[in-house]
């Protein structure tokens, strides 16, 4: 089969992009922005991309074109395809029926810890033989790709709750009918497509309705979004994890932390990932590993062995004894717990957060209440307004003389070099590439590196 995507550069769909040439289709593809370091993994996949949506990519004639939530109404690639009736699906509707068909697919959904939480849970499944596929937003060390496809009947895949495409308005995760599902958590979030929190909920109790009866349901206990929805109707398994469950996890120490099941010790795990957040994605993990039959113990042995995944707390180099880290957190509780968890790694050393608001949800504002008290735990903020329309400086008002609002990245960074002294830890945290921003104060650094005090 051959199939040409539409959108082919994001993380979802350069991945199915991978899972269908590893399944032998022929795969070409197409996006507005075509740039490494999607477009040369795809081509060294043998996947030829075209820049743009030009109508003439017709010519292809694939056997069907898939498309991505990134394609609206008006591109004219679309429009050609919906006036000449040529066949068409989204991504995950091709996923579900050409990849996922006949699998045990075990997804991980949630507003928070989706891409740490899959990436663990394929790990373990990897540790323990049982060769899992995958596909994953994100680039878990230990793989060293977002997704692979092999002939184990195990897939894990990161469950997004965004909707599907423009002509399919649910939830990703509708279509991926998994048999064993983690609910990390639920909050609001994607102001874009979805109104409130209720609207939320009822694409996660869609979800919840797809479940087989002889599936599990992996969820945090405690939440009450994930209470209303279970609340609506559940024909699964469920097992709770968290302070309220039945499964539960000791606070860190400084090399690990203890998981507990009925209050009895299961074992220790040890890592050096850092905050309660990503000990509460280790123990779904575990919990999800063992309804596929992995023993509790040997999960714990995986997780000391786990490298985490790019952009998560990613050390990206310490020039002139300044760390800097790189994150993706963007949601103001994501910001809160990373920065949290930092704070109790390096204890009174100077925090510098520096935040580009570039989610949708945070470009239209909806969260500017809640960023100053999410960045309590930093010393100093340094915040991007590039793109913003909302009042940023206002927004942060209640950090005071901490907060530097700057409208452009080149300044963002002289100013970090002019302020940073050895043993600052510098924390950058954006969903995009915030303009190299980590490479570039790097580079500054180790320029003045030799006069540094």
């Amino acid at each position: 089969m051959h199939i040409h995507i539409l959108g082919i550069c994001g993380t979802f769909m350069g991945g199915l992009a991978v899972l269908a040439r590893a399944a032998g289709h022929r795969v070409t593809g197409c996006d507005a922005n075509v740039y490494p370091p999607m477009s040369t993994q795809l081509a060294a996949q043998g996947i030829t991309l075209i820049q743009g949506y030009g109508e003439e990519q017709v010519d292809l004639a694939p056997d069907v074109y898939v498309v991505g939530n990134v394609v609206t109404r008006g591109n004219p690639l679309m429009e050609a395809i919906l006036a000449q009736g040529l066949p068409c699906t989204s991504g995950p509707q091709w996923l579900a029926d050409h990849v996922l068909q006949g699998r045990w697919v075990l997804g991980v959904a949630g507003t928070h810890g989706k891409t740490t939480t899959s990436a663990l849970l394929a790990w373990i499944l990897e540790d323990a033989g049982l060769n899992p596929s995958f596909l994953i937003g994100g680039v878990p060390q230990n793989f060293g790709v977002s997704a692979r496809l092999t002939d184990s009947p195990f897939f894990v895949i990161e469950a997004d709750e965004y909707d599907t495409a423009f002509f399919d308005k649910r939830s990703k995760f509708i279509h991926y009918k998994p048999r064993t599902v983690v609910l990390n958590n639920l909050e609001f979030d994607h102001a874009d497509i979805f109104t409130d929190l209720t609207a939320i909920e009822t694409q996660f109790h869609h979800l919840v309705r797809t479940l087989p009866n002889n599936g599990l349901i992996v969820a945090q206990a405690g939440l009450s979004a994930l209470d209303r929805v279970l609340a609506r109707g559940a024909w699964t398994p469920l097992a709770r994890f968290g302070a309220d469950g039945e499964w539960q996890v000791t606070a860190a120490d400084a090399t690990g932390f203890s998981v507990l099941h009925h209050g009895q010790t299961e074992g220790r795990v040890e890592w050096a990932l850092l905050g309660e957040h990503n000990r509460l994605n280790a123990l779904a993990a575990i919990i999800a590993a063992r309804h596929v039959g992995v023993p509790v113990a040997h999960a714990i042995s995986a997780l000391s062995r786990f490298q985490n995944v790019r952009r998560r707390m990613e050390l990206r180099g310490v020039v002139a004894e300044v760390a800097v880290y790189d994150d993706f957190a963007h949601h103001p509780t994501a910001i809160a717990t990373t920065l949290a968890g930092l704070r109790q790694r390096v204890g009174s050393a100077r925090i510098i957060a520096v935040i580009e608001p570039r989610s949708n949800t945070m470009k239209l504002g909806v969260m500017k209440q809640a960023l100053a008290e999410s960045l309590m735990n930093a010393d100093e903020v340094y915040c991007y307004s590039g793109g913003i329309d909302w009042d940023v400086a206002a927004a942060l008002q209640p950090l005071g003389t901490r907060v530097t609002v700057i409208a452009t990245v080149s300044a963002l960074v002289e100013a970090l070099v002019q302020n940073a002294r050895a043993g600052d830890q510098v924390l950058v945290m954006s969903n995009g590439s915030f303009g190299g921003i980590h490479e570039q104060l790097l580079a500054r650094l180790a320029r003045i590196a030799p006069s540094a005090d």
